[in-house]
C-alpha cells in the first residue's frame, strides 16, 4: 500500500511542469517521441532507421527482418524472446490482435503467421510503412495500420481487441502521459481478452545506477531516447485503474533485463483493491 501512495505521488507530481523543462518537451509527447522512433531495433543491440529500411529491395528487407527475429529469439537468445513466442504463438489463431507501438513488428508478424488479425499502431509514417511492405512481402492479408497523431487516432479503434500489447513501448515516456493512452487502450480491450507488455524491471534501474529517467533513456536505447522508466505490478496496475486485471503471469527475464505483463481482462471495478 505505501509503494502504491508513493507512485500516485511520482505519477502527480510528473504532470507539472518540470516535463517540459531539460533537453525534451513533454507538452508536446507524440511529436517528443517522434524524433527518436523513426528508428527500430534490429538486433539485441542494433537500431535502423525506417527511411534506410525502406530503401531496401524486398528480398534484403525481408533477409533483414528475418535475421532480427533469429538475432532476439534463437540460442541463448531464446530467454530474451523465443520463450514467449513459444508460449503464445500458436494459440494466436483467430484471435484480434492490437499492437501499440509496433516498431519492426518482429512479434505482431510472428503472431501473424500463426492466424493473428493484427492492429499495427505506430506514432511514425515510416515505421507503419515498413510493416506494411512485410506484411505485403509474407502474404498476411487479416492486417490493418493506424498512425497515431495523438490519442485521438485510438478513439476509431475496434471495441472487440482479444489481446493488447506494448512489446517495449509505453515505458519510453512519463507515466503521467501514458496514463490516458493506457485508459484508451483499455475500452477497446473486450472483456476476457489479455493485455500483454514488455517493459524494463526496476530492478534494472537500480543496477544501473537509480539514473534520472531522461538519462537512463540514452543509456538503455542509444543516444536521443527521451525517456525510459521502470514498471513493476503494482505501477501499472494502478495506470489501468478503474478497470480490473487479473494477473495471469508477471516476472522478470533475461538477467532482469526486462518485465513481462500478462493480463486478464475483468471489467470495470469500483475501487482498487491496492486502496483498502
Amino acid at each position: 500500500m505505501n509503494e502504491l501512495r508513493k507512485i500516485k505521488r511520482l505519477i502527480s507530481a510528473r504532470r507539472s511542469s518540470q516535463w517540459s523543462s531539460g533537453k525534451y518537451d513533454w507538452q508536446k509527447p507524440f511529436d517528443t517521441l517522434r524524433h527518436k522512433w523513426v528508428e527500430v531495433p534490429t538486433t539485441r543491440s542494433g537500431r535502423k532507421s525506417t527511411a534506410d529500411l525502406l530503401s531496401l529491395s524486398d528480398q534484403e528487407l525481408l533477409a533483414e527482418w528475418t535475421t532480427s527475429r533469429q538475432d532476439i529469439t534463437t540460442g541463448s537468445e531464446f530467454a530474451h524472446r523465443g520463450w514467449y513466442h513459444t508460449l503464445y504463438a500458436e494459440s494466436m489463431r483467430g484471435k484480434k490482435l492490437l499492437d501499440i507501438g509496433s516498431g519492426f513488428a518482429i512479434d505482431s508478424i510472428t503472431f501473424a503467421q500463426h492466424g493473428a488479425k493484427v492492429t499495427f499502431v505506430d506514432l511514425a509514417r515510416s515505421n507503419l510503412e515498413v510493416v506494411q511492405r512485410l506484411c505485403g512481402l509474407f502474404s498476411l492479408k487479416s492486417t490493418s495500420f493506424i498512425l497515431m497523431e495523438d490519442i485521438g487516432s485510438l478513439h476509431t479503434l475496434d471495441m472487440d481487441y482479444d489481446l493488447i500489447m506494448a512489446m517495449g513501448s509505453l515505458h519510453h515516456a512519463p507515466v503521467g502521459i501514458i496514463k490516458p493512452e493506457v485508459q484508451e487502450l483499455v475500452k477497446h480491450l473486450k472483456t476476457g481478452g489479455r493485455w500483454l507488455q514488455l517493459a524494463y524491471p526496476k530492478t534494472r534501474w537500480i543496477r544501473d545506477g537509480s539514473l534520472s529517467f531522461d538519462k537512463w533513456g540514452e543509456m538503455t536505447d542509444g543516444k536521443g531516447t527521451p525517456w525510459a522508466e521502470w514498471y513493476d505490478l503494482p505501477k501499472l496496475l494502478h495506470l489501468m485503474e478503474p478497470t480490473h486485471f487479473d494477473v495471469v503471469l508477471s516476472q522478470e527475464f533475461h538477467n532482469s533485463d526486462f518485465i513481462w505483463f500478462d493480463l486478464l481482462y475483468r471489467g470495470n471495478k469500483m475501487e482498487s483493491k491496492f486502496d483498502e
